[in-house]
C-alpha cells in the first residue's frame, strides 16, 4: 500500500473565483475539482523546471500506475467547542444510500419518509465522522432519521448537528464585485458583477488565521518520487493563485502537507480497505475511454450482474487554454460521489485542439476513491 497525505490550502484573506462550465462569470463555486487542480499544479511544475522535466513527469502519469493520485478539493472548517478545537473535514455524500437506510415499511409512515429524505437529499457533503459512520461503520440509524425529520421542521438537535452536518455553508461567504469591461476597438463599456468566495478567517495577533479553507487527499505509490519538486510547484501555485480573477489577487493560498493521523486519527480508518464486498466512492473526477473498463465498472459486482450496482453523475468539462484564445476539447467525466462496484483507475485525457501545435494538453481523469458499504 502506498502513502496517503492530506494537503490543506489556507487562503487567509484572499477570495477565490472558481467558475464552472455553464454558470458564467457572475457565479463561483466554493471548491476546485481534481482536473483543474492537476492542470494548474503541472503548469507551475513546468514554470519551475522546464519543458523536458514536465514531459517526463506527464509520461509517468500516462502509465497504468501513475506516481500520484489526487482528490478534488473539499471544505474544511475549524470548529471550537467546549472541550477542544477540532477540524471538520467534509466529504461528498455517495450517490447510494448508506447501510440500514430505511425504506417504506421500516418507517412509521410515508410522510416521515418524505420528511427526513428532503433534508437527507440536501446534504451534498458530510462531516468526516458522519461519512465514516454511515458508509463504513454501523450505518444509518433511526435516531438519524428522527433528527433529519426534525431538521426539516427546523429544530434539529443531536449527533448530526453536533458533528456539523448542517453547517457546511458556514465555512464561506459569497460576495459580488462590480466590474467594467471596455471594448478594445469601440471603447464601449459593459458593466457586470463577478462573484467571489471568501473563506472564514480571523485576525491572529499581527497575522491572519484561516478558520476554513480547502483540502485535498494525495495517494502516492512511491512517496519519495518527485515529492520535493511537486511541493515546490504547489507552493508556486499558491503564490500565483488558483482559479479565475488572479489578476485581482484571487486564489492565493499557503499549502500545508499533513500525514493523515496529524490531520485527524479518523482518516487512517477512512482510507483503510474494507472487505471484498466493498464499493468505491469517487473523491475525484474520473475519465476512461476504454469501453471494456467502463462496462465492468457500471455492470459488474463479482458474479452478480446488475445495472443498478453503480450510481453516478456525469460532469461536462471544457474551458479555454490559458496561453491563447483556444477552446479546449470538451469531455464528459464521472463526478465526485459516484459509486462503483470496483475501484476505478482512470487516465489522462488528451484534449489538445487540432490547431494547437506547441505541446500536448491533458485533462486529468485519474481516479481516487474510498471504500464504502452501501444499501443494495
Amino acid at each position: 500500500m502506498g502513502k496517503w497525505q492530506l494537503v490543506k490550502l489556507n487562503f487567509g484573506r484572499s477570495s477565490v473565483h472558481f467558475g464552472e462550465l455553464g454558470i458564467g462569470m457572475e457565479e463561483s463555486k466554493e471548491r476546485v475539482r481534481s482536473d483543474t487542480l492537476f492542470s494548474a499544479w503541472v503548469s507551475n511544475y513546468a514554470r519551475l523546471f522546464g519543458k523536458k522535466p514536465v514531459e517526463e513527469l506527464l509520461a509517468k502519469f500516462l502509465q497504468p500506475n501513475p506516481p500520484m493520485r489526487i482528490s478534488s478539493t473539499f471544505i474544511y472548517r475549524e470548529c471550537k467547542n467546549n472541550t477542544k478545537n477540532s477540524t471538520i473535514f467534509y466529504l461528498p455524500r455517495p450517490l447510494k444510500f448508506p447501510t440500514n437506510y430505511p425504506h417504506g415499511g421500516d418507517l412509521d409512515s410515508k410522510k416521515d419518509d418524505l420528511a427526513f429524505f428532503k433534508t437527507y437529499k440536501s446534504l451534498n457533503y458530510l462531516p468526516l465522522d458522519i461519512w465514516h459512520r454511515w458508509y463504513q461503520g454501523e450505518g444509518f440509524t433511526q435516531e438519524d432519521a428522527k433528527e433529519l425529520t426534525d431538521k426539516t421542521k427546523g429544530n434539529a438537535k443531536g449527533k448530526l448537528k453536533e458533528a456539523g452536518t448542517f453547517d457546511y455553508k458556514e465555512a464561506f461567504k459569497n460576495h459580488k464585485l462590480p466590474k467594467v469591461a471596455i471594448d478594445r476597438t469601440t471603447s464601449a463599456t459593459n458593466f457586470y458583477h463577478t462573484e467571489y468566495v471568501q473563506f472564514n478567517w480571523e485576525q491572529n495577533g499581527s497575522g491572519v488565521k484561516s478558520l476554513s479553507g480547502l483540502y485535498f487527499l494525495v495517494y502516492s505509490e512511491d512517496a519519495n518520487q518527485h515529492i520535493e519538486e511537486l511541493e515546490a510547484a504547489l507552493n508556486l501555485l499558491g503564490e500565483q493563485g488558483i482559479g479565475g480573477e488572479r489578476s485581482s489577487g484571487a486564489g492565493l493560498f499557503q499549502a500545508k502537507w499533513l500525514d493523515l493521523k496529524d490531520a485527524s486519527p479518523l482518516w487512517e480508518n477512512v482510507v483503510k480497505p474494507l472487505d471484498d464486498k466493498a464499493y468505491q466512492c469517487l473523491i475525484s473526477l474520473f475519465w476512461d475511454d476504454d469501453k471494456s473498463n467502463l462496462e465492468r465498472l457500471i455492470e459488474d459486482k463479482k458474479d452478480n450482474l446488475d445495472n443498478s450496482q453503480s450510481s453516478y453523475e456525469i460532469q461536462e468539462r471544457g474551458g479555454w487554454y490559458s496561453d491563447g484564445n483556444i477552446r479546449r476539447q470538451m469531455i464528459r467525466m464521472f463526478a465526485e460521489g459516484s459509486v462503483f462496484p470496483i475501484e476505478p483507475q482512470g487516465k489522462l485525457a488528451d484534449i489538445t485542439p487540432s490547431e494547437f501545435k506547441a505541446h500536448k494538453i491533458y485533462r486529468s481523469g485519474i481516479a481516487l476513491s474510498l471504500p464504502i458499504k452501501v444499501q443494495i
